[in-house]
């Protein structure tokens, strides 16, 4: 219960996706270069100056779940400031890893975008576009919110995993089924066919298939790690259709003329369905592990998109750091956390399903 609890909190924060995130800007990619590596709980103030291209406008509710809010200020982190006349004077945020740069000065009119009186505008600078901001989980080398990423990541570790598993399933579904029911050259061609894909390593065989269709990205590897997956579900329905095809209730179906195709779909999948359940929770985390370890590599999800894979990398590079520990930990922790609540929930429903697990 506890891993099914894990999977729909992650399934709740992927589903509502950038509405729920501290940065909701596309990828979560609104990096600030001078608060790159800081430590978790960091605080920032940020002056808010009109964006360069004043043709942005808005995304509706359904474009910022999908995509993300554009970003409509460029921000400024400064240290302190004072308004003085019709003049904005800044102090820049000095970075542990950056030099300090020089006071800058700032026309009222150009942080607020208009003209107007200048009580009246170093009102609305002072409530508006100076802003405080907290990084729950720090930045990382960017500059972007960890913690941003880390939620936005988990719509792309549950996207893979779901069409894998559905790629997997309705494929080894087909091929199992039609190698178990009609056997003979049929089952020793299809049984050939798996054994040889089930000799390749998963990650060789989505290097193959990338290199194959000469790209990279999400949905590639959507694509690409589910192919990898359909002979464990293949092998497990073709044992059970072998199992089942000598039934009283197959024979009846047979006596009455039923079509093979009905048979198969309507009278003897369904029969399997408690080992396909526990198979695709099983392939769910495994899928999860390698579209990591793809990205991991730089051989799936590419930035900007937040992989936790990819995360986990951009730790690794700093490791020596004081940046490095909690930039590798985090998503390394979110990965173990999520398989691991999978498998926790893949022995539950097997336990469930197998009449002949002692209770207690």
């Amino acid at each position: 219960m506890l891993g099914l609890g894990f999977i729909v909190l992650c399934t709740l924060v992927a589903l509502l996706g950038y509405w729920v995130l501290p940065d909701n800007s596309p990828n979560a990619n609104n990096g600030l270069v001078q608060l790159q590596k800081e430590a978790p709980g960091f605080s920032a103030t940020l002056l808010r100056l009109p964006a360069a291209d004043t043709a942005r406008r808005p995304a509706s509710w359904l474009g910022t779940w999908w995509q993300g809010q554009p970003v409509q200020y460029r921000e400024v982190p400064i240290a302190r400031y004072r308004i003085q006349g019709d003049s904005l004077y800044t102090q820049p945020y000095q970075n542990h890893s950056a030099l300090a740069d020089k006071p800058q000065a700032y026309a009222l009119t150009a942080v607020v975008g208009r003209a107007g009186p200048a009580a009246e505008l170093a009102r609305e600078a002072a409530e508006e576009h100076i802003t405080s901001r907290t990084y729950w989980l720090g930045t990382d080398k960017a500059g972007r919110d960890e913690l941003s990423r880390l939620l936005l990541g988990t719509r792309v570790s549950l996207g893979i995993g779901l069409v894998a598993v559905l790629i997997s399933v309705l494929l080894g579904m087909l091929i199992g089924a039609v190698a178990g029911y009609v056997g003979g050259w049929v089952d020793s061609l299809l049984l050939g066919l798996m054994t040889v894909v089930w000799s390749i390593p998963g990650i060789m065989l989505v290097i193959a298939i990338s290199l194959a269709l000469d790209s990279k990205g999400v949905w590639t590897s959507f694509v690409a790690v589910g192919l990898t997956m359909w002979v464990d579900v293949a092998r497990v329905v073709r044992g059970q259709m072998l199992s089942l095809r000598e039934k009283t209730f197959v024979e009846a179906g047979r006596v009455l003329g039923l079509p093979q195709s009905r048979l198969i779909w309507r009278h003897l999948l369904p029969n399997m369905t408690g080992p396909l359940i526990v198979l695709a929770t099983s392939n769910f985390a495994a899928a999860i592990l390698l579209e990591a370890g793809l990205s991991f590599l730089g051989l799936g999800v590419q930035p900007p998109a937040p992989s936790w894979g990819l995360m986990v990398n951009e730790g690794f590079q700093l490791l020596g750091t004081e940046a490095g520990l909690w930039l590798t930990l985090l998503p390394g922790l979110a990965i173990s956390l999520l398989v691991l609540s999978f498998n926790l929930l893949g022995n539950g429903l097997r336990d469930a399903y197998d009449p002949k697990t002692p209770l207690g």
